[in-house]
């Protein structure tokens, strides 16, 4: 099956891309991270840990379920499905991935309003989840300035609407709810419309959102195609899957062995990283593309120097995230936060130096992909599991927060390097494949 790409969406350069991709994500990023310093000031550490937690269970769950479908709808590059093939498969993965989560709910044995942050920040989510897959649609297309937008309106929209939340109510599940319900609206409004033009008759129809979703953007139920789909992603589902669960881990173990209170106090610590990550992230979103056109063009050689040069930005970043953490930690910490956030700066020092190595996932991750080594990730992200676990189990109980640090440099480090293995093992088949033709 094959679509044809809509004039009304200009392709633009990769530094266009980046630039639009960047500034969004650094507006979405920086509210993002708002929403933890308004609950650390609104609220209490035991407060903050219950939304972190709610993130740490759900965000597994919902990502399997998404498959990593946008990185393969943005890397199609051959346009194998159409959107309804995507849209469709998310709708009915995300559904199930609500019922998982209230399964694990009931099963884990959280009560009262621990309980019902998890249940709504699922909601969120799976709201996030299907937003993502309108992303992915423009991303196809290289129109990540329609991207940036989103975020740009969805940001600052997040922000005040988890504030108001918890402000007016004193609860972290009321403001879980109005984040849910705001990038809903935000969806409706603004996504599908935009996602519309990125159809062939995009252009061509007018009316509101719901009227663009049905004419141009509906779901297909084709059970073969679906099936297909489903069977070429679930190998990365899994694998995004126990990427994800790596890094809820040392949540979980916080939890169980220091309390919701310490949870909290780590999570907002370990969350500064992000600002690294936006970075990243709208790199790799606007590279994933370009390393896909290299593939299917046969260019080994350009996919392996324009990935070496991702890798190079992530150590660059790591580095400087270390510097500023000895220079100002202690001062970035108590205007973020509170006091008893500031006294931890020596632990955000070891988690700055954790994540220029995670940072390098990221492209590592994508760069599997890209190659379509899609079920040699299973394994590896197996391995990178059992790691965790086993230096939580040990380091945690010796070091506390600080074994959690230890337990995600190890992850981080198995992660890349084997990730890396796969993609020169990649790499040397299509070579063979390219001589013996």
């Amino acid at each position: 099956m094959r679509t044809t790409a809509n004039k009304t969406l200009a392709r633009r350069s990769l530094r266009a891309n980046f630039s639009w991709t960047f500034v969004g994500n650094v507006v979405y990023a920086g509210c993002q991270w708002g929403m933890l310093v308004v609950l650390a000031k609104l609220s209490s550490p035991e407060k903050l840990g219950q939304f972190v937690l709610g993130l740490a269970v759900t965000a597994p769950v919902i990502m399997f379920s998404n498959l990593h479908l946008r990185v393969i709808q943005a890397t199609d590059a051959k346009h194998e499905y159409v959107f309804g093939d995507y849209f469709g498969l998310r709708l009915i993965m995300t559904a199930l991935a609500l019922l998982v989560i209230a399964g694990v709910v009931l099963v884990s044995g959280y009560s009262g309003e621990t309980a019902l942050v998890i249940l709504a920040v699922g909601v969120a989510k799976a709201v996030e989840s299907i937003s993502d897959i309108f992303f992915g649609l423009l991303q196809q297309h290289e129109s990540m300035d329609r991207v940036a937008k989103s975020l740009m309106l969805k940001g600052p929209l997040s922000l005040a609407a988890l504030a108001a939340g918890v402000y007016l109510t004193g609860s972290v599940f009321w403001g879980s709810v109005a984040l849910a319900a705001a990038w809903a609206g935000l969806m409706l409004a603004y996504d599908v419309r935009n996602s519309a033009l990125a159809q062939p008759d995009g252009a061509a129809q007018g009316g509101g959102p719901l009227r663009a979703l049905a004419h141009t953007l509906r779901p297909r139920w084709d059970r073969a195609t679906l099936l297909r789909l489903a069977w070429m992603a679930l190998p990365l589902g899994f694998a995004i899957m126990l990427v994800s669960l790596s890094t809820a881990i040392p949540r979980y173990f916080i939890e169980r062995s220091l309390g919701v209170y310490s949870l909290g106090i780590f999570a907002a610590i370990a969350y500064i990283q992000n600002a690294g990550t936006t970075v990243v992230s709208a790199l790799a979103d606007s590279a994933n593309p370009r390393l896909a056109q290299h593939i299917a063009a046969g260019d080994l050689d350009g996919f392996r120097a324009l990935l070496l040069k991702l890798l190079g930005v992530s150590a660059l970043l790591g580095l400087g995230g270390v510097l500023v953490a000895l220079v100002a930690g202690t001062q970035i910490l108590t205007l973020l936060y509170r006091p008893e956030y500031a006294s931890r700066a020596d632990l955000f020092v070891w988690v700055m130096a954790v994540a220029g190595i995670q940072y390098m996932t990221w492209f590592v991750g994508n760069g599997m992909t890209t190659v379509r080594q899609l079920r040699a990730q299973v394994p590896l992200f197996l391995v990178v599991i059992a790691a965790t676990i086993g230096a939580c189990l040990f380091f945690i109980p010796l070091a506390g927060m600080y074994g959690a640090v230890l337990a995600m440099l190890i992850a981080a480090t198995t992660h890349t390097v084997g990730g890396l293995l796969v993609i020169m093992y990649a790499l040397r088949r299509m070579r063979a494949a390219q001589a013996a033709e």
